[in-house]
């Protein structure tokens, strides 16, 4: 059964690569990014089927009018994938204002009202599939990369919540976790020059490149759409080997560390 998508940042990368699969199996892609102009070779292959629109994520107003519109153009709209993102490299003293508002706003407000945007359009319909691109970075941390992290970890604990409001509608949630991709993501990403206290250090590792990439872009679309095929999609898909032994070990280790706590949190407790 053929499905309609909705997928913001679909120039490049990630989106543009699941816009072109699901294309091609014969599904419909609305399409958003800020040059609706960088899709025209698929607008030339698939037509009527891709409906593009311009849109910059962090305008609000306009994230709400696009949606809306994509709505009222194509009837139904199955699977809503929020994939627009970037990161940023550098320690967190060095980083400036600037990079901290522009990315917050950029991955992890754009992202919360994406999804308040679409939900009552999902409810109307009775129901649906919102699918948030994550990151393995939302259960681990490196280095230099504290502003990716918190637009992650903050996204997966809005999903947790909002998975559990938005299910009696039928609307299913998705947070999508994959390693180090080869989609040029990091090639991309912001570099900050490290001041003189960070050089040396900790935060100065060298940041990951396409080179360093061990996940397949392509596979990790087909566990997308595999997920978005599924009658019972999972919350949490972790995609690439990369991922699962980190995030694995991260939850183990945190577990350790609180279980050894135990007798030390009763402390706290109000004693009748």
């Amino acid at each position: 059964m053929t499905k309609t998508w909705f997928i913001t940042g679909a120039s490049r990368g990630m989106g543009r690569e699941l816009a072109e699969e699901a294309l091609q199996r014969g599904d419909s892609v609305a399409a958003t990014m800020r040059r609706p102009e960088q899709l025209d070779d698929l607008a030339a292959r698939f037509g009527e089927r891709l409906w593009r629109r311009a849109l910059d994520v962090t305008d609000t107003a306009g994230l709400r009018r696009v949606v809306a519109d994509a709505f009222d153009a194509l009837g139904r709209i199955d699977v809503v994938v929020s994939n627009a993102g970037y990161g940023v490299f550098g320690a967190a003293e060095d980083l400036s204002d600037h990079h901290v508002d522009d990315m917050i706003a950029t991955n992890l407000t754009a992202s919360i009202q994406l999804a308040r945007a679409v939900i009552p359009h999902l409810r109307a319909q009775g129901g649906g599939h919102l699918m948030q691109m994550s990151s393995m970075g939302g259960h681990i941390t490196f280095p230099a990369f504290s502003l990716y992290h918190v637009t992650k970890w903050g996204i997966e604990g809005f999903y947790d919540s909002l998975a559990v409001e938005i299910e009696p509608f039928g609307i299913h949630t998705t947070l999508i976790e994959p390693g180090v991709v080869d989609t040029g993501f990091f090639d991309a990403a912001t570099r900050v020059p490290l001041s003189a206290p960070y050089r040396g250090g900790p935060a100065d590792t060298p940041p990951a490149t396409s080179d360093e990439a061990i996940d397949d872009p392509k596979r990790v679309v087909s566990g997308i759409l595999r997920a978005a095929d599924n009658p019972t999609p999972p919350r949490r898909l972790v995609l690439g080997s990369d991922a699962w032994t980190l995030v694995t070990e991260a939850l183990s280790q945190r577990l350790i560390e609180v279980a050894a706590q135990r007798d030390n949190a009763a402390s706290a407790d109000k004693k009748s």
